[in-house]
């Protein structure tokens, strides 16, 4: 605690101290006197800002004044009436200096008066130089140099340098420039004006600069750069970010060393409505034979350019009434060439269409240190930051760059059928090409875009090898993955992420969609050859997505559905093939126990189905648990349809299958052993029964059965009515064979429990072929709920067994009134 009040007494001391020595320097007279035709003048003048609420006053002659001008041969003697001058009031220093009656002092330039002589005030000292066209002028500016900024930027120093320029009376802003830079010397002719500004708190005394003598140039101006080493320098037009003068023409410099690369980049530019001549810039590069080359602005500026170069930006003659704005902010970037930079790669997209490869730096933090740029080049010559490469031809490209990870490849092909007729059953292969493979940059992202004909075909995508969806309790560890995305314009729709090495063999969608191949580490071009799709154009159908799968007999298959983390898009059917082999037996387990659907309209409903037996069950997703885990021996379909969820509630599925081997445990061989020898005794008890038939029929004197006799009558006689039986007593319920339809009748009911006439004598749930089609769901508007329903279960169209008598199967007897099944030696005897 002593420690922190005495911290808290120096502190005071120092305040107490600091105003004190304002206080005074606030009531000390200041003295200046300018020599008679030194050219000078002094003006003492309220600053920028607006004045503080205590006013500040210049007392002079014992006055109180708020400015103060001192002329050549001029004495002046004065203070201020606060403590705090430098918030009040600026100081500035003019020399004009005229080369057009006399002879120019060239040479280093001096600060007149010193910084010593003038009050602690902000100070900015102007020479202002006047000559003649044909003089040329040139700024030399003292290690280390200047570093050209834009608008709004500030040096950190404080210390800047405006310099204009001159065309007649016109004056042209050339730039603003701080120290630490590479700007070694400005050429002019005409004239130029230098303001160097100082805060109040530097005490620099020299200019930093010296005026020598030129030929004329020519031009509106020159601008050298030198470089040292590595380093890069941004340079503006003159009177950026206003408009470049009219037909005129600016020149930079460019000192490289021979051991270094430079390239150019155009930051910003704007060009104007020519008359006549074009907006352009030249570069007269070393060891080019077309020399000065010629580029637009809207052009790839050259890179990889060794040695010194100049470069000019030439204007035009503007239109009158809409002259527009030429303005030019560009870079220059020098650093060591990469081994890349001399290797030439040969991409052949001849035989490609609808097509085009993007090289383009990764996303990076920026650094305040020098960064070594990353270009790529076309025909080693020009560069710049990111290339595009379209399809149809080819391409020759090299990298200027020290670090080829800064840079990964984005490619996007377009593979369209608008004519159904054509495309139907066509195929195309989803790969990389080889000549993207083999340049030395990262491949993050390949994307196809497969588009059909609305409501005329689908598409059916096959992996060269099965594929594993992307989950969070199974996720793809391969170097790349599969994005299979809706292609159609307002439908957001993901089908997710898949990889090589899983179940899926096939993924069939019902309209337009992308599919992007995502790499996620170097090591894809080692598995390249593991990537691979096939897509093929099917005849069209309503679900929006199918997929087919053959469970592994050692893993989990994991599966999810579409819009995993955004729900199911309402409306929509999506199902799965499960492909269970003769051998094995498939367990099915869904991960939660409901999808937490809620519907605003419509129903949410799963259906099962076994593709042998066509049994299946229904559960309403909105209202029914998901059903436990369950075995299935033979395949079967996984089907989902949305409802209209609630905002929020979205209907989301997650389930898994595991194959297992098929076991027969012991009461099943009991049953099969027991079942085995009852067939065999009621087989004997049958023979003997035949036996004993066949010996009272040989006593009949009818003729046998099969032998045409035209005395006996065919038609079957009728029982007496005195001898009639009720049903009860009688078996005139029992029949010998029973139609398929009795049996199965209740497969036969629609959704409204009305019964439909079979067009064949075999239940078909679902249109097309039977196995290859999901089963169809039922009618999703209907708001009745639906119970569980299976073919072991009787229909609710029928009458329950206690209510009508049971229709089974019988063998014949003697005491039968029915028909008696045809014996294959002698008829019975009607009436026996």
């Amino acid at each position: 605690m002593a420690g922190q009040n005495c911290g808290v007494t120096i502190a005071l001391l120092g305040v107490l101290l600091l105003g004190a020595v304002r206080l005074l320097r606030g009531a000390e007279a200041s003295e200046i006197a300018l020599p008679h035709g030194s050219g000078i003048m002094v003006f003492i003048k309220p600053g920028t800002p607006p004045l503080p609420v205590k006013p500040c006053y210049i007392i002079s002659s014992k006055r109180h004044k708020t400015s103060l001008t001192i002329k050549p041969g001029e004495k002046e003697v004065f203070s201020f009436s606060c403590h705090d001058p430098e918030n009040h009031f600026v100081v500035e220093i003019q020399k004009n200096i005229d080369c057009m009656s006399g002879p120019c002092p060239f040479g280093e330039v001096q600060l007149q008066p010193s910084t010593s002589a003038l009050p602690t005030l902000n100070r900015t000292f102007i020479w202002d130089v006047k000559a003649h066209k044909s003089i040329g002028l040139e700024l030399q500016f003292a290690i280390p140099r200047l570093r050209q900024i834009g608008p709004g930027e500030r040096c950190p120093d404080g210390v800047t340098h405006s310099i204009s320029g001159r065309i007649d009376a016109t004056a042209v802003k050339i730039g603003t420039f701080c120290s630490n830079g590479t700007v070694s010397r400005i050429k002019m002719q005409e004239g130029v004006k230098v303001a160097l500004h100082l805060p109040w708190f530097h005490n620099r005394n020299v200019s930093g600069f010296s005026i020598a003598n030129r030929s004329s140039i020519k031009r509106l101006c020159i601008i050298e750069s030198v470089f040292e080493g590595e380093g890069s320098a941004t340079l503006m037009s003159a009177n950026y970010p206003d408009g470049f003068p009219e037909d005129e023409l600016m020149t930079w410099q460019f000192v490289i060393p021979a051991h270094l690369r430079a390239s150019v980049s155009f930051l910003h530019f704007n060009v104007s409505n020519c008359e006549k001549k074009e907006e352009r810039v030249e570069y007269y590069i070393p060891g080019s034979t077309t020399n000065p080359e010629v580029f637009r602005l809207e052009d790839k500026q050259p890179g990889n350019m060794a040695g010194n170069f100049n470069l000019s930006l030439q204007g035009c003659d503007q239109d009158a009434q809409n002259p527009g704005i030429l303005r030019l902010q560009f870079q220059v970037l020098v650093q060591h060439p990469q081994n890349e930079s001399n290797k030439i790669y040969l991409v052949d997209l001849s035989n490609e269409q609808a097509m085009s490869l993007t090289i383009e730096p990764r996303p990076i933090k920026l650094s305040r240190k020098f960064v070594p740029g990353c270009f790529v080049c076309l025909d080693s010559r020009t560069c710049s930051t990111n290339l595009t490469l379209t399809s149809g031809s080819k391409h020759k490209i090299s990298f200027l760059c020290d670090n080829l990870t800064r840079l990964w490849m984005n490619a996007e092909k377009t593979i369209s059928c608008m004519d159904h007729r054509y495309c139907h059953r066509r195929s195309h292969s989803l790969q990389v090409p080889g000549d993207i493979l083999q340049l030395p940059v990262q491949l993050h992202d390949f994307s196809w875009k497969l588009l059909v004909p609305k409501d005329r075909l689908s598409l059916a995508l096959v992996p060269a090898q099965k594929l594993q969806q992307h989950t969070q309790e199974k996720v793809c560890n391969t170097s790349f993955s599969y994005l299979v995305a809706s292609a159609v314009p307002g439908q957001e729709l993901y089908f997710g992420f898949f990889c090589p090495g899983g179940s899926i063999e096939q993924i069939q969608v019902k309209q337009n969609i992308s599919v992007t191949l995502r790499t996620f580490a170097p090591s894809f071009r080692q598995e390249a050859t593991r990537q691979g799709l096939t897509v093929s154009f099917i005849p069209f159908f309503k679900e929006e997505g199918v997929f087919t799968v053959t469970p592994d007999t050692k893993n989990k298959v994991y599966l999810r559905s579409p819009n995993w983390d955004r729900g199911l898009p309402s409306l929509t059917s999506v199902s799965w093939n499960i492909s269970v082999p003769s051998n094995q037996v498939a367990y099915l387990t869904f991960l939660k126990e409901r999808t937490g659907v809620v519907c605003q309209t419509g129903r949410a409903f799963m259906i099962i189905q076994e593709q042998r037996s066509k049994a299946e069950e229904i559960f309403s997703l909105e209202d029914e648990v998901l059903p436990k885990p369950s075995f299935h021996h033979h395949s079967f379909w996984v089907n989902i349809s949305n409802c209209s969820p609630v905002s929020g509630k979205q209907l989301d599925l997650f389930f898994w299958v595991l194959l297992t081997p098929r076991t027969m445990d012991l009461t099943v061989i009991i049953i099969v052993v027991v079942g085995g020898g009852a067939l065999l005794l009621f087989a004997l008890g049958l023979i003997i029964c035949f036996v004993k038939k066949n010996r009272k029929k040989k006593k009949n004197k009818g003729p046998p059965v099969g032998i045409y006799n035209g005395n006996i009558n065919t038609q079957m006689p009728m029982q007496p009515k005195k001898c009639q039986k009720g049903r009860k007593d009688s078996d005139s319920h029992v029949y010998d064979v029973i139609d398929d339809t009795m049996v199965y009748g209740h497969l036969l009911q629609d959704s409204n429990g009305s019964f439909l006439q079979p067009e064949v004598d075999t239940y078909r749930p679902f249109q097309g072929p039977s196995g290859d089609c999901p089963p169809s769901p039922p009618p999703i508007c209907s708001r009745a709920p639906t119970a569980k329903l299976t073919t072991d279960e009787p229909s609710p169209g029928f009458p329950a067994e206690s209510e009508t008598e049971p229709y089974t199967f019988s063998h014949p007897n003697n005491g039968s009134t029915d028909v008696p099944l045809l014996d294959t030696h002698e008829p019975e005897e009607p009436g026996e």
